[in-house]
This record gives structure tokens, C-alpha cells and sequence, in this order.
């Protein structure tokens, strides 16, 4: 189950936006926490690289299929025209190392294949990226949850319940800190990009 989930939410993140709301790395290392062995981790990464790749070459299909006017579609305005934009322009200035630098960058990821295919990148030069960018990022992340689950486990034998609450406060505290922090930041940039439209009108 915690494979099929993993690699599941792996493939609609390129496909579907789900990475807008749950990004991967999340459901990886959660997943990598779960699994009881060396073993059911390489199983893990293996699905979910697979996964990955079949995911952004959808993206790339649609993209392709579309072309430019996906920019309009009711999906990317909802994720935002703007990030679409900077997927586009990171393209076309990097080509293929872009997608796979993307892959490391959340939101970026979910709008790259599509953009990739819709500014006409070469298949040539995307699939290598995809491969090579979904195997490096598969790999990490499932071996940064492992480790943390032997931590978790340490962790509970030394200090027991009562750190695991405290440990949790301090995540939700983190994580709130963090949201504000970035809705502050994109407030500042639409602030900005208002005034610059001011200016131009």
C-alpha cells in the first residue's frame, strides 16, 4: 500500500498539480519512514523513479499536444500563469538541464514537462534529464527517510512520548512560521508586480 501510494501520488504530481497541495518529497520520505527494510526501500525507489518518469512524460506529451495555448487552460491558471512563465523561461535559456534541476523544486516540477513540451524541446533532450533527475531524486529522498526512521526510533527509546510531542509542537510551530512567511513573500511580489503594471499603464 505504501508503495502503490507513493508512486500513485508520484505520477499525478506532474500530470495533475498534486504537487500544488502535497508536495513529493513529503509522501516520499513519509513512505521511506514506513518501510521495514533496506530492501522494501530500493522497492520504493524503484517504483516511485519509474513513477516519476512516467509522470513528466505525460506532461510533456500534453504539452506537446497543446502547445502555447495550455498557458490558458483553466489548470495552469490556477496554479499561476506567472510560474508557468518562469518554467518557460528557465526552457528556453537551460533546455534540458532545467528539467532536470526541476526536479528538485517544488510547484517548478509540477509545471516543467508541460512546458518543456509545449516550447518545443527536444524528446532527445528531455528523456535523459527526466531519467537521470527522477532516479537522483527518488534515491535521495528515500534514503533520507530511512535514515530519519532508525533517528525516529532512537529517538523514541531516549525520550519517549513526551519528545514526540514536543518534537510535533515544534513542526506545526515551523511549518506555520513558514507559510506565513511565504505568503508574506508572494504578497510583496504581487505588490510589485502591480506597481510595475501601474507604471506601464
Amino acid at each position: 500500500m505504501v508503495v502503490l501510494v507513493a508512486g500513485l501520488i508520484t505520477l499525478g504530481e506532474t500530470t495533475l498539480g498534486i504537487g500544488l497541495v502535497l508536495p513529493g518529497e513529503t509522501v516520499l520520505i513519509a513512505a521511506a519512514m514506513a518501510v521495514p527494510d533496506v530492501p522494501s526501500a530500493v522497492l520504493v525507489t524503484g517504483v516511485v523513479a519509474v513513477a516519476a518518469m512516467g509522470g513528466d512524460s505525460i506532461g510533456y506529451t500534453i504539452g506537446r499536444r497543446l502547445g502555447p495555448r495550455l498557458r490558458d487552460s483553466r489548470l495552469i491558471r490556477r496554479m499561476g500563469q506567472d510560474k508557468w512563465d518562469d518554467a518557460a523561461r528557465t526552457l528556453r535559456r537551460h533546455g534540458s538541464w532545467a528539467v532536470l534541476c526541476a526536479r528538485f523544486l517544488p510547484v517548478v516540477r509540477t509545471m516543467t514537462p508541460a512546458a518543456a513540451g509545449a516550447s518545443g524541446l527536444p524528446l532527445r533532450r528531455f528523456l535523459p534529464a527526466v531519467v537521470v533527475g527522477a532516479i537522483a531524486w527518488a534515491s535521495l529522498h528515500v534514503a533520507a527517510g530511512y535514515l530519519l526512521r532508525e533517528a525516529a526510533e532512537k529517538f523514541e527509546h531516549a525520550f519517549g512520548l513526551l519528545g514526540w510531542v514536543l518534537l510535533g509542537i515544534a513542526l506545526v510551530v515551523g511549518a506555520i512560521a513558514w507559510k506565513v512567511r511565504r505568503r508574506r513573500a508572494e504578497a510583496r511580489k504581487r505588490e510589485a508586480r502591480e506597481k510595475v503594471a501601474a507604471l506601464r499603464e
